[in-house]
């Protein structure tokens, strides 16, 4: 049997920009990709605290050390630059598997988007 698990965690950002005419997706500094083990083109799913809006994109990979969160296309409706959201990602693996494996959690500073050392 397989079940869903949250594979990555972004907890608690701010949405830096919100750009409606993109082709769609979600642009997230590449240094935050790195730590939650996200990839270009991932499947992650946003929480906006400050709406309680939910929405399924992708991500796309924004330029390094900038801190940049960009909601493109239809999701830019969703959030506004200053909104605090959290971005996961989810995997299926097999029941036992799921038992003993640890999501790739962060907590970047929510007034930067920048990791805390």
């Amino acid at each position: 049997m397989l079940i869903e698990v949250v594979k990555s965690k972004i907890h608690r950002v701010t949405i830096t920009e919100a750009n409606l005419n993109y082709i769609g997706s979600i642009t997230i500094d590449e240094d935050l990709m790195d730590a939650a083990n996200l990839i270009e083109g991932e499947k992650v799913q946003i929480v906006n605290n400050n709406n309680g809006e939910r929405i399924d994109t992708y991500v796309i990979k924004g330029e390094r050390g900038t801190g940049c969160i960009c909601l493109n296309g239809a999701a830019a409706r969703k959030a506004l630059p200053g909104d605090v959201v959290i971005i996961m990602s989810y995997a299926q693996m097999e029941f036992e598997e799921a038992k003993k494996f640890s999501p790739w959690v962060i907590f970047p500073d929510t007034k930067t988007n920048r990791l805390i050392q």
